[in-house]
């Protein structure tokens, strides 16, 4: 099992000897704060990746993507290629073979992909659906930071367990405008209706919309998930006091750079940066 992530390290290698692939030097820093929430976070030490900047035209880089970071092929519409600046290394994306909005509705083929991915490799994945929530590019995908089975997922995942042990089918429990489903099924097929019906839920509990009534939706949103829940935010903003914040801000990981405001941070707390970009 985990050929997926086998083969994104061998093909890791092979593209940072070739130039294909640019890792992001992080360092760990801690910084003094009134809050305990976990996170992590990390300080970029090498030069910005020029995606980051907002300013001026981009060229779509999934079509065609590098095939010297391509992992595998993923059923017909999907392929799995290699973050090409990393802070993690082996950090996947699964992209659509052919243009597909990023901020458009998920639907029954990503779900199939994904689920096919995960089926072989594991971890934590995440979506941002539109600049305003974090994404970088406009072409559909879908990120996956691989994880072995008795590790931390993230640090925030007791927020998200912690909702799940008090779900009931009646009602969904919230904490801090998060909302979140258990997965349960345990056979493909059930696996792919599982997270269409849930992810349809929640946008539906959020206020987000419906595909069958909205060809968008309404709002910018992040998506968290684990083998054991899938969890989405809604977004007003994509920045506050400088830090650039995306889904795996929500799910605890935080990166500082030139721009950002670390006496805020140190005097109000990395929860109170997350609900001013909710």
């Amino acid at each position: 099992m985990e050929s997926y992530w086998k083969t994104a390290i061998i093909k890791s290698k092979q593209a940072v000897e070739s130039g294909a692939l640019i890792p992001l030097r992080t360092k760990r820093v801690d910084i003094k704060s009134n809050t305990n929430a976990p996170f992590e976070l990390r300080k970029l030490i090498s030069e910005k990746p020029l995606h980051l900047n907002k300013e001026g035209p981009k060229t779509n880089p999934f079509l065609p993507w590098d095939k010297r970071l391509e992992v595998a092929n993923i059923g017909n519409n999907h392929v799995l290629i290699l973050n090409k600046f990393p802070v993690q290394f082996g950090h996947m994306l699964l992209i659509t073979r052919s243009w597909s909005p990023q901020n458009g509705w998920l639907g029954e083929r990503d779900w199939e992909a994904l689920v096919e991915v995960e089926n072989d490799t594991k971890g934590l994945w995440f979506f941002n659906s539109s600049p305003e929530s974090g994404a970088s590019q406009p072409h559909r995908h879908l990120q996956l930071l691989r994880r072995k089975s008795n590790e931390l997922l993230c640090p925030r995942s007791y927020i998200f367990d912690d909702i799940i042990s008090r779900y009931k089918t009646t009602e969904l429990p919230t904490d801090n405008g998060h909302y979140a489903y258990p997965r349960k099924a345990e056979q493909t097929f059930l696996k792919i209706k599982e997270l269409q019906n849930n992810y349809l839920e929640l946008a539906r509990v959020t206020g987000l919309g419906d595909p069958r009534r909205n060809d968008y939706p309404l709002f910018p949103y992040n998506l968290l998930i684990t083998p054991r829940w899938i969890t989405l935010i809604k977004r007003s903003r994509d920045s506050y006091q400088g830090f650039s914040i995306n889904a795996l801000g929500f799910a605890g990981y935080l990166l500082i750079t030139t721009e950002s405001n670390i006496e805020w941070l140190e005097r109000y707390g990395p929860n109170e940066l997350l609900k001013r970009v909710m």
